[in-house]
This record gives structure tokens, sequence and C-alpha cells, in this order.
């Protein structure tokens, strides 16, 4: 794969802090794996039963959102639009979900679980970016949709 010659994988924690505007508890993403620059990237989320969400959905049979599924894909899309650029995470931009097509869940996942999400982008029209993203949880597919992200400036 390729890779800018100043960025060391695994991307962290905090580098993905310092190049996201999401924090706690919307940061869904801990570690980058794997990145082919404007092409491929590989994502990291730990689930764990303190997660807040989990409060709620559901008492005695913690299941993850798939709406948070999604997002953690549209914030894995965002680092590999970020982390392709020469300069990444300079702040000068923010990425928007404008669309969500062709989603489908094909198991819960639950505690304990290590989602691995693998986002490709498929096309760029002006501003907006098209990927298609995969969750899975070991080798079984999880979930995965198409994401729609709109680039706009930062304020």
């Amino acid at each position: 794969m390729n890779q800018s010659p100043s960025l060391q994988l695994p991307v962290g924690y905090e580098q993905i802090a310092a190049i996201l505007p999401h924090r706690y508890p919307f940061l869904l993403l801990d570690r980058i794996i794997a990145l082919d620059p404007g092409k491929h990237v590989t994502a990291l989320k730990n689930v764990t039963v303190n997660e807040p969400f989990f409060q709620g959905h559901f008492p005695g049979h913690p299941v993850m959102p798939g709406v948070l599924i999604i997002e953690a894909m549209a914030q894995a899309s965002g680092m590999l639009t970020k982390l392709s650029e020469p300069d990444a995470g300079n702040g000068r931009s923010i990425f928007y979900l404008v669309k969500v097509d062709k989603a489908r869940f094909n198991r819960t996942v639950v505690p304990g679980d290590q989602l691995r999400l693998e986002v490709e982008h498929k096309r760029r029209m002006r501003n907006m970016s098209l990927f298609h993203g995969q969750a899975f949880v070991e080798d079984k597919l999880a979930a995965e949709a198409e994401v729609l992200c709109a680039e706009v400036p930062a304020q």
C-alpha cells in the first residue's frame, strides 16, 4: 500500500483526535492500521461495555446501534480523505455526512467486539465524496453501506 513518507502507521487515537472534530462520546475510531491514500483505509473501533449508548440500547442485552456503526464508517471516510492530503490534518475543512445508501446489518455488535472498518473511496463530485464501507467483527461482515460526505471549510 502507498502512504505518505511522513505518515507512520498505525495512526493512534491522539492523531485521529487531532484530525477529526469529534470528541467523546462520538469519536468512534481508535486506530488506523492501513492506508492506501485516496483509495482505501482500514480503521479499528474497540467496542467496550462502558460505551454510554449501552445504558439504553438495550438494558440486559447491549447492542451497538447500527447508526453508530455507520457513523464510524463515515469517520473512517473522513480520515481516508484527510490522511490522503499532503498536509494531513490541517483542519481547514470538515466533512458532513450527507447521505447513506444500501445500508445492511448482518449481525449484532456487542461489548468485547472489535470493529474493523474497511472503507473504499468510490468517486469525488465537486466538494462531495462517495465511499463504500464495511464493518467486520473478526472476519464476519457486521454491516455495510455507501456514505456520501460533503467537505466544507472549517469555521
